[in-house]
């Protein structure tokens, strides 16, 4: 018999901690044995002192079996079945990108999305912009839409991975989202839990991410790549820049409009079709291993091309409760702030660099994020067209469009705004959007 102080005590202490003390805390998650001061205790130690890589392989395992493991056997026969993950960043909507795109080329894609943690927006939080979609559908409905259409991105049902979304929650306000045996074993949990067999993992690096420093990145691949071995998953890690705003736009309708605008070709940004198109090509390259990469980009413009990765980003959206005309309608559909404001820069010259995590905290005190568990958020809010590293400055060119209900709240961090751009006489070339691919 344990008692969840000692388990605390001993973790504090710097101490490993054995399968069966972290198979107790585990279920003290899903039957309340541990109360929510001492998970955000247990989760302060493990920041602090991080776990050794048996202590996190079964921190994983222990999460993964708290609820279901999804199987897909006799449902999908003979039928590449992936997903991706990302760390999380400020403007990542690659996931609203990727899993239409590989379910018009032909995988199946049944993508367990998280809320926003810290001062990154989770999918989860995007896709309950749009107005019916139900982002927890039973199990039932998530195993027919992935059939029927391709993909389908949800959240944790109840019963998946349960402990891992307690812990989750908490961690996010806390202040111990960055550990990176935390970060493994929650990524890896819900994706073992889900069924997979092929997993892509988008790792941003810099100061927009949980990630500052490549060191720290190829850590958390190491560390994921092998928890994904272990489990029988083939799995390949990218890392890539968080130094700036992934797309043009931050906040949760803003960043569905740009992904429907990027799918129906309307408008692409650069950076993020790099992103989304490597990640994309390493998935094909995992199913198609004679496929090079070059060949693997080119059936995803032939997706795109064609309409057919727009069509069943529309299908899913539709077929988990959302409208069926999201395509054309998304402007009426989608809800629309109040105000909209032009953020200039006081000097002219070249955005030479960008504190993008402070844009997603400013994001947060416009209430399109949480600083409490249960804190709602304003789907409308946001910032559009921001300018990345390298753009020109002037009095003419705004930093950004701020999106909010109250033109106070405008007022109240337009300074703040400004102060996360430093302006530059000299031109700057822009980081490259890809770092490395770790396997």
């Amino acid at each position: 018999m344990y008692l969840p102080q000692e388990i605390i005590r001993k973790k504090r202490d710097n101490k490993t901690l054995s399968k069966d003390e972290i198979l107790f805390f585990v279920k003290g998650l899903n039957n309340n044995s541990f109360s929510n001061e001492q998970i955000a205790a247990m989760s302060m130690a493990i920041f602090l002192n991080g776990m050794n890589d048996k202590e996190t392989v079964d921190l994983t395992m222990a999460m993964t079996n708290s609820g279901d493991v999804l199987k897909w056997d006799g449902l999908i026969e003979n039928k590449f079945i992936c997903d991706k993950h990302s760390t999380g960043g400020v403007g990542d909507k690659v996931s609203l990108l990727l899993a239409p795109i590989l379910a018009a080329c032909g995988f199946y894609v049944p993508m367990i999305s998280g809320r926003g943690l810290g001062h990154t927006g989770g999918t989860l939080d995007k896709f309950d912009a749009i107005p019916g979609y139900n982002t927890q559908p039973s199990i039932e409905t998530f195993k027919k839409v992935v059939k029927e259409v391709g993909c389908a991105i949800i959240g944790q049902t109840p019963n998946l991975a349960p402990a891992d979304k307690k812990l989750y929650s908490i961690r996010d306000v806390v202040g111990t989202v960055e550990s990176i045996p935390l970060i493994a074993s929650s990524i890896m949990s819900k994706k073992i839990a889900s069924g997979i067999k092929n997993l892509v993992i988008d790792i941003k690096v810099g100061n927009g991410s949980f990630n500052p420093t490549e060191e720290i990145a190829n850590n958390l691949a190491s560390s994921l790549i092998s928890i994904a071995k272990i489990s029988g998953l083939k799995c390949s890690a990218v890392l890539t820049d968080m130094n700036q705003v992934l797309g043009f736009n931050a906040g949760h309708s803003l960043e569905i409009i740009e992904s429907i605008e990027f799918l129906t070709k309307k408008r692409i940004n650069e950076r993020l079709k790099n992103v989304t198109f490597k990640l994309c090509a390493e998935i094909i390259r995992m199913n198609q291993e004679n496929t090079n990469y070059e060949e693997s980009i080119s059936k995803i413009n032939k997706v795109i091309d064609s309409g057919k990765a727009a069509e069943k980003f529309e299908k899913m959206v539709s077929a988990l409760g959302g409208s069926k005309k999201i395509l054309s309608n998304y402007n009426t559909d989608l809800g629309q702030a109040l105000y909209k404001e032009d953020i200039f820069s006081q000097q002219s010259g070249y955005v030479e660099s960008i504190f993008t995590r402070q844009i997603g905290l400013l994001l947060i005190e416009l209430g399109g994020g949480r600083k409490q568990i249960n804190d709602p958020i304003d789907y409308s809010v946001g910032f559009g067209n921001v300018l990345n590293i390298g753009d020109p400055v002037d009095n003419k060119i705004p930093l950004l469009t701020v999106y909010s209900n109250e033109k106070k709240d405008i007022e109240k961090i337009k300074e703040n705004i400004k102060s996360c751009f430093v302006i530059s006489k000299k031109r700057v070339e822009s980081k490259n959007s890809i770092y490395r691919t770790i396997t």
